[in-house]
């Protein structure tokens, strides 16, 4: 058994999550190690929609053109979800736009979703690992045990390739191993919640000419609502490959192909001169879980994405989610590592992220209870006024219902970190929650409200990667003096941004806002109301 070179973060999975991670670390310098059991990608789309969070992410890594070209849609392609009773069947509703993804400036962000495989996002990101100098990734390895000291933890991994086995030493280990934790399951960690209450298939098939024989406008997912196929299907890669989710029928295990095959030609239809060529890829049972974590760590390992959350996929929040816990974890471990955060740097990871997945997770649940199956009404495909009638009343209860699940910005943007120990309250509330409508506001611990600049940038690409401080007006030359000067003695990266738009001081409130390196409000306020070392101490989790 050899050793290995220490390293300052080992990252157990190099999924999504352990690859965001990584990109956050070796972006601030950060020794990290990604350990991946599998050999590469997979073919299953997982998730399919990077939200305008992630895609925010995704740029100021430098990498949201990378992932757009990627992405195997074009670049107009609408991101609309249409529900029809077939494919080949008549339109019940049709929502434009699903998740923002169209490509058009909105001052609420700086990035549009980006309709897109998991598979060729982790690409995009394994890609862009390989490129920073400071991170190390190894395929085909797997994490064997682990111990932990109050000074490190020494982890061993196994080569599946050669069988050899090695250890690793890090300050800290993640992981972000995913559902079936190891990590979580060597600490005694439980998932506390609702295991399995709704069975599903994903089905991946390849149908030549699909996209453009239907009747429907483009789309990105189209939902099929009748009795003996529900399900949604929608356009997945190049190569005329399409993916399809399903609901399993109780008890019937895994299915073959041969279902496979007849639940999608019934979600289909009858298509007109004749049924398609489709060719069956692969069959992927999953099942939906409402699942938290009932703590995020130990000592010196913590679990990020599905490690620590499960919940059901509607919505398009899961590696969403996890990217989010990537960075939230990423910054604050580099801040520790590199001396100037503080005792409460770490455990706030857990104290901010929590609410947040408890609040994911229930929208999640809430989108899940109404499917294409809950849709199906006696009668629905008849011709005539009849069918006519039902069919639109059915399209009224979906977009009744439905709008929480595509039109998201509420959650995707707007729940704060209010209870967070690094937050400096002003005493305001941020304004009152709603899934879809979505208001900016400078409120201490809310996402920095965004704004496209005279200049034709992004406000967002103005800030720092360290804290930045904002000046929306003048006036506050005393202040930024002793708040540069508090910063270097903690050793503290603070940029000092006054972009000149006067639309600022409306958007954020104040005239100094202290914005840390996630985007997210520290302190705001005209004036210092404390010394400049006890706010800074304050947001950086308390002095060492």
């Amino acid at each position: 058994m050899g050793d290995t070179a220490p390293t300052e973060v080992l990252i157990v999975g190099g999924g999504p999550i352990g690859l965001s991670l990584a990109i956050e670390l070796g972006h601030r310098g950060i020794r990290a190690t990604v350990v991946e059991r599998h050999d590469r990608v997979g073919q299953q789309p997982r998730a399919k929609t990077t939200n305008v969070r992630s895609m925010e992410h995704m740029r100021r890594w430098g990498l949201a053109e990378a992932i757009r070209r990627a992405a195997p849609l074009p670049a107009d392609y609408p991101t609309d979800i249409i529900f029809a009773t077939r494919l080949f069947g008549p339109e019940l509703a049709h929502f434009e736009n699903a998740f923002y993804g169209r490509r058009e400036r909105n001052d609420l962000f700086s990035e549009p979703a980006q309709w897109i495989p998991q598979y060729k996002v982790e690409a995009v990101l394994r890609d862009h690992v390989l490129t920073l100098p400071t991170v190390a990734l190894h395929m085909s390895t797997e994490l064997t045990d682990f111990e932990q000291t109050e000074d490190g933890v020494v982890a061993t991994v196994t080569d599946l390739i050669s069988g050899g086995q090695r250890n690793i030493s890090a300050e800290y280990m993640i992981g972000a191993d995913g559902s079936r934790s190891l990590v979580r399951a060597r600490l005694g960690i439980r998932l506390e919640g609702q295991h399995g209450f709704a069975q599903n298939c994903g089905i991946v098939y390849r149908a030549p000419g699909l996209m453009h024989r239907h009747p429907h406008k483009p789309g990105i997912m189209y939902w099929l609502v009748n009795p003996d196929s529900p399900g949604l299907t929608g356009p997945m890669d190049t190569g005329d490959l399409w993916f399809m989710i399903m609901p399993a029928r109780q008890g019937s295990g895994d299915i073959g192909k041969t279902e496979a095959m007849t639940a999608v030609r019934g979600a289909l239809g009858d298509v007109p001169g004749g049924n398609l060529d489709i060719e069956i890829l692969t069959i992927d049972p999953w099942s939906a879980h409402s699942l938290i974590a009932d703590s995020y760590g130990h000592g010196r390992v913590f679990l990020a994405g599905d490690a620590c959350h499960l919940h059901p996929p509607f919505g398009g929040y899961g590696m969403n989610l996890g990217i989010g816990d990537a960075v939230d974890l990423g910054w604050k471990l580099a801040a520790v590592l590199r001396g100037w955060g503080g005792t409460m740097l770490l455990p706030s990871y857990e104290i901010e992220r929590r609410p947040v997945h408890q609040k994911v997770i229930q929208e999640a649940v809430a989108n899940n209870a109404m499917l294409s199956q809950h849709l199906v009404r006696e009668g629905m495909e008849a011709a005539g006024p009849d069918g006519d009638i039902l069919r639109s009343a059915i399209g009224a209860e979906i977009r009744q219902n439905k709008l929480r699940e595509f039109k998201t910005l509420g959650v995707v943007l707007g729940i704060p970190y209010t209870d967070s120990p690094l937050v400096a309250s002003d005493g305001t509330k941020p304004p009152s929650w709603h899934f879809s409508d979505y208001q900016p506001s400078a409120s201490p611990g809310c996402l920095a409200p965004h704004l496209w600049l005279a200049a034709g940038d992004s406000l967002y690409d103005r800030f720092g990667p360290g804290f930045t401080v904002l000046v929306t007006g003048p006036g506050a030359e005393g202040d930024l003096e002793r708040l540069r000067s508090a910063a270097a003695e903690c050793g503290l990266a603070l940029k000092i941004l006054a972009p000149g738009d006067d639309r600022l001081r409306h958007l954020y409130g104040a005239r100094l806002v202290v914005i840390r390196p996630d985007q997210h409000v520290a302190w705001r306020g005209d004036v210092l109301d404390r010394s400049a070392s006890a706010l800074l101490d304050h947001i950086r989790g308390g002095p060492q």
